[in-house]
């Protein structure tokens, strides 16, 4: 039932809380929260917990801010919207509407277990402050170590009708023009802050931290000031080692018609990507707009598994940047008229590629051990379902490499079919090539110089890369004082900090066993990670050996299953040490115990896999008797395998009779599972059905991307029977048995 507060509130309720000020706060009158209320005067909340589950829906919020001239202080109020230590991806519902107003402020809520914690519609003066908004919903993950999966994938294309909702989010503002974001924090969930055609508003001192998708994401939002933000950690889709392709993660993202924003002085490192910039699909269909003439000062964006900073399809200006360790420092896709000055790019892949890029000036940056400093090429051919090319001069062409220094490079410059290239006045120090050209035409060289040593260069977020021209120094937005990158203590390590597991990026605040290398070595190698601390082994199944069972975090612990529980074991450690923090946000003193576990469970099974291919003639839904027949024909060959896990583009050489499109499979085997509740689990592209016992459980047989779907199981003896087919694009099919009931989620990413 909703319950209004009414403006029976007398003058007190008329009177604003200024910035800040005890007795201010106290002129405030107090209420207590209860479900479905719509506050319309100022007020300040009692200080409690609220414990107020999310409805289904994100049109019923728990509490509704509305009207003008009002501020709402929860004075550190909590709400809870699920147990807090329940899966967050069980998250419902939104906790906070801000439905139109003006000059409305919200401060010192503390949101926990919704779908979105705050949400703020056609707001004009809007004020977030101090707000916590973290442990919001997450979807869980299938990408873990060693093993990726396409449903983890992302895709922020389109969010002209909300669509952008179905991610969650801490904050999400949609139509907000002026106001103020600031000191506000969102880890563990997905998305930090939300914005779609939202303008004028300054972003400041707000940490946005290990979120399995976006610190911050834009769409259709331009003149906002971004500044001294920490956006570490937004990542997905990567084990080191592994695969490291980020699946559009990113610290910041800015999309579709995005323009004239200033991002200054953030701290945006091991993102997917640490800066994530796209036209939008307006540009790619019609060739117009872009996501232009925004301003990136100052940030250091490091450490990405994928781009440091992504830019596309665009004209904008990069000026004293950090990109370190990264795949590239700047993938600059068909960027125009965009100028990279004073930037510093250390230890990339590729510091700087553009492909059919125009007009685009490089200068005054630092390129230290970069395999290749700068790329610049254009493809004889482009995807024919782009419009952009039709519309678009997308020739590689008049770029201008001025007065940059490159030191310990392999190439320097690299250019593949490109015109009107300026290479001048640059300096060179143990770089074994200057230039790679192929079909590169009209290029001047002009005043270039070696150096006999490098200039040394600084470690750390203050980039230290050199003089920044003055005209370019000019456009750092006004700072306090000499405030810069805010400090961040895991900013600086490499991307081996970077461990993701099923519910997102691990943030180091409580003890964790990763295993080493490959989860399929005997014995299996675990690291103790987290804060300094001690521990002891207190809990140990199906475990033969271990090579320690005490020590200190940062040890190595290898454990030899028995010889009958190879694929049913786990190992309990306890960590005594410092402050320790949960994944769920639970805090626990200094010195108390603290308890993590590894184990694995996988039933075994060896599975005759029989591999077909098929025509128009055996089309599986077309023609389901032929292709029946098909599967119980002779096969192209078999295999034994001790699993169902495939995932390619391209069949794997240990596969080569295989074709990549129109192929299927028929499996069976046999599996024991302990006495209990189960779950079968399969992760399928394109189409898959699955029989226990002979009856069907799983059966999904129309062409999808990758998806999940389960179904439940009992303990005792089964045969399994998998069919499966592919059409063609990328192949997956996965199969598990999970310990309980276990359904399938959410799962937010390509629609």
């Amino acid at each position: 039932m909703s319950r209004h507060l009414r403006p029976a509130l007398g003058v007190a309720g008329l009177l604003l809380l200024p910035a800040a000020g005890v007795a201010a706060q106290e002129r405030l009158p107090q209420i207590e929260l209860v479900p479905g209320l719509v506050i319309t005067r100022s007020v300040r909340i009692a200080a409690r917990t609220y414990r107020f589950p999310g409805t289904a829906s994100l049109d019923s919020p728990v509490v509704t801010i509305r009207g003008e001239n009002l501020t709402v202080d929860f004075a550190g109020a909590r709400l809870e919207g699920t147990d807090p230590d329940a899966d967050p991806d069980g998250a419902t519902g939104l906790a906070i509407l801000i439905d139109g107003g003006r000059n409305v402020r919200v401060r010192n809520a503390v949101v926990r277990g919704y779908k979105v914690g705050i949400l703020a519609r056609g707001t004009h003066g809007l004020e977030l402050a101090g707000n916590d908004v973290s442990y919001t919903w997450k979807p869980r993950l299938y990408s873990l170590v060693g093993h990726e999966s396409l449903v983890d994938w992302l895709s922020y294309h389109r969010n002209d009708d909300g669509e952008w909702l179905r991610f969650g989010a801490a904050i999400y503002l949609h139509g907000v023009t002026g106001g103020e974001i600031r000191g506000n924090r969102a880890v563990q969930g997905m998305n930090g802050l939300l914005m779609t055609r939202s303008d004028s508003l300054g972003i400041r001192d707000n940490t946005f931290a290990f979120n399995s998708g976006l610190g911050i994401g834009l769409y259709r939002s331009s003149d906002n000031t971004i500044t001294h933000n920490q956006l570490d950690y937004n990542v997905r889709g990567y084990s080191h080692g592994f695969y490291q392709r980020g699946q559009d993660s990113a610290g910041l993202l800015l999309y579709e018609q995005s323009h004239r924003n200033v991002v200054a002085w953030n701290s945006a490192t091991h993102g997917g990507d640490g800066l994530f910039l796209w036209a939008g699909q307006t540009t790619m269909d019609n060739g117009e707009g872009g996501a232009n003439d925004n301003l990136f000062f100052g940030n250091d964006f490091s450490y990405a598994p994928t781009n440091a900073m992504e830019a596309t399809f665009s004209r904008n200006t990069f000026v004293a940047n950090r990109a370190a360790g990264s795949t590239y420092g700047l993938w600059g896709g068909y960027s125009w008229g965009s100028r990279v000055v004073g930037n510093c790019f250390v230890g990339n892949r590729t510091g700087i590629a553009i492909e059919h890029g125009q007009d685009n000036l490089i200068a005054w940056n630092r390129f230290h051990g970069d395999s290749t400093a700068i790329q610049l090429w254009s493809n004889p051919t482009e995807p024919s379902d782009w419009g952009y090319p039709r519309h678009r001069d997308t020739r590689s062409r008049d770029h201008r490499i001025e007065h940059n220094t490159f030191a310990h490079n392999r190439v320097a410059v690299r250019a593949t079919r490109t015109g009107g290239l300026t290479v001048a006045d640059n300096q060179l120090a143990a770089v074994d090539s200057f230039s790679v050209l192929r079909d590169t035409a009209n290029v001047r060289w002009q005043r270039n110089a070696g150096l006999s040593s490098a200039p040394p260069i600084a470690d750390g977020p203050e980039q230290a890369c050199g003089p920044v021209p003055e005209e370019y120094a000019a456009l750092a937005p006004h700072r306090d004082g000499e405030r810069g990158v805010p400090a961040s203590p895991l900013a600086g390590h490499d991307r081996s900090a970077i461990v993701v597991d099923e519910w997102g990026p691990y943030d180091w605040r409580s003890p964790k066993l990763w295993p080493v290398d490959s989860t399929r070595a005997v014995p299996l190698r675990l690291r103790v990670l987290g804060p300094p601390g001690r521990w002891r082994v207190v809990e140990r199944r199906g475990i033969a050996r271990l090579s320690n069972t005490a020590g200190a975090v940062g040890d190595t612990v290898a454990v030899t299953p028995a010889p009958d529980a190879v694929g049913d074991w786990a190992l309990t450690l306890e960590y005594v040490g410092e402050t320790t923090v949960s994944p769920r946000g639970r805090r626990r003193a200094r010195g108390e115990p603290y308890r993590f576990s590894y184990g694995r469970f996988e039933p075994p099974a060896e599975w005759a896999v029989r591999f077909f291919a098929w025509h128009d003639s055996t089309e599986p839904r077309q023609r389901p008797e032929a292709f029946a027949a098909l599967l119980a024909g002779p096969p192209l060959f078999t295999r034994l395998e001790s699993g169902l896990d495939y995932m390619w583009y391209r069949p794997p050489p240990t596969i080569r009779d295989l074709p990549r499109e129109r192929w299927a499979l028929s499996a069976e085997a046999r599996v024991t599972v302990p006495p209990g509740e189960y779950t079968l689990r399969t992760i399928s592209d394109d189409a898959v059905r699955v029989w226990v016992d002979d009856v069907l459980v799983i059966d999904h047989w129309e062409p999808h991307g990758s998806a999940v779907h389960t179904a439940p199981l009992d303990g005792g003896p089964h045969g399994l029977r998998v069919q499966y087919y592919q059409v063609g694009g990328w192949t997956e099919l996965r199969l598990d048995i999970l310990r309980g009931r276990q359904a399938p989620g959410e799962s937010p990413g390509p629609h």
